[in-house]
């Protein structure tokens, strides 16, 4: 479920390298790269989602993007009625529903998300989710008797895909899937691909936290951009540590993205499939670096809810080259993959540390 976010505490946030006017180096027919790009946001998905292309004359294709947003909204969400998603759900335990050819890509996605990470990204998570409903007007702490029927109706294994038909089935009544953890993702890859097809390579998606970066940073040098990775304790905009990135998505997931203060408690909007209940570990933040933004946004909740310890492991022993991490303790401990040791630097008085990996043990997870 794409859920309307708090302020984004933990963001990602774009440090851009100052622009000039410069020829593009890739396609021929891709347009000329300027110093200003065309730059439009809206309130979309449940949050400002914010377009910019530095492409001469495509302004245009500004619309273009947003209007994949929204034809993908009406499938991909649960806040939408008679949505794709809101089929399915309301077709559990009774009959195999048809997917567009739109969204099957999505649901695969979903499934091999859910296989890899062995449930900590559980596309059936929507049972307990919509009890909850963090995020939502009429968020709750649900009562036990509440999670406890709940929590049978969770599990991946229940639901059946079937590419031939392209058709899914939750064979149990009362499941509900939910891709507010994978959608924004697959969504900001949606964009991209629009933005290709009409000549447009060098470029800036940011849905609300999931940030494309398209080509390199446009000084005329071939640089890439620099992403800095937001201190989830300070006011937004002050990045904790930068790395450089092209062609690349990065995604944050972190205790103050959404969340429900309730009996004096503070619950956040990732849940353990097991309890019911959000986790609770000693992690503020997880960014997932990554090629697809729609595998950085699964895996961003996959690796928080393992959290740092067999989270890292998980990053550095599945993935290794192609994707990489950077995870935020409550204690002010930063951890990285090992494809960013030589990459990764923490900005000067962030007042954050850099942990040992080695000196991690099971209750750091």
């Amino acid at each position: 479920m794409l859920r309307k976010r708090q302020p984004l505490i933990l963001a990602v946030v774009l440090l851009l390298l100052p622009l000039v006017l410069t020829a593009c180096s890739a396609k021929k027919t891709t347009a000329p790269v300027i110093s200003e790009p065309y730059k439009r946001s809206e309130f979309m998905l449940g949050t400002i989602c914010t377009l910019s292309i530095y492409n001469k004359g495509k302004k245009k294709v500004l619309q273009k993007g947003f209007d994949r947003i929204k034809r993908t909204e009406k499938q991909a969400t649960l806040t939408k009625a008679h949505s794709e998603l809101d089929k399915i759900n309301a077709n559990a335990g009774i009959k195999p529903v048809k997917v567009s050819k739109d969204m099957w890509p999505l649901m695969e996605k979903a499934m091999y998300y859910s296989k890899n990470s062995n449930g900590a990204f559980d596309m059936s998570i929507g049972a307990i989710t919509n009890l909850w409903k963090i995020g939502l007007p009429g968020a709750r702490v649900p009562a036990q008797s509440e999670i406890d029927r709940a929590l049978p109706l969770v599990d991946y294994h229940d639901v059946k895909l079937d590419a031939a038909k392209r058709t899914v089935y939750l064979t149990k009544k009362g499941m509900r899937l939910d891709f507010g953890g994978i959608a924004k993702g697959y969504i900001a890859d949606q964009v991209r691909q629009v933005f290709r097809q009409n000549g447009v390579n060098t470029a800036i998606i940011d849905l609300g936290g999931n940030v494309v970066v398209m080509g390199s940073s446009p000084d005329g040098k071939n640089k890439p951009w620099k992403v800095g990775v937001q201190d989830p304790y300070a006011a937004r905009g002050t990045a904790l540590g930068t790395l450089p990135a092209k062609n690349l998505s990065v995604v944050t997931a972190g205790i103050y993205e959404k969340y429900l203060k309730a009996n004096g408690h503070t619950y956040i909007y990732l849940f353990n499939r097991k309890t019911g209940y959000p986790y609770e570990n000693n992690l503020a933040g997880v960014t997932i670096i990554s090629p697809k933004s729609v595998d950085g946004d699964a895996l961003s909740n996959a690796a928080f809810n393992k959290g740092v310890k067999a989270g890292l492991a998980y990053i550095n022993g599945k993935h290794k080259k192609n994707i990489q991490a950077v995870f935020v303790t409550k204690d002010k401990k930063v951890y990285i993959s090992n494809g960013l040791k030589k990459t990764f630097k923490l900005t000067k008085k962030s007042g954050y540390k850099m942990g040992d990996p080695s000196k991690l043990t099971v209750q750091d997870n």
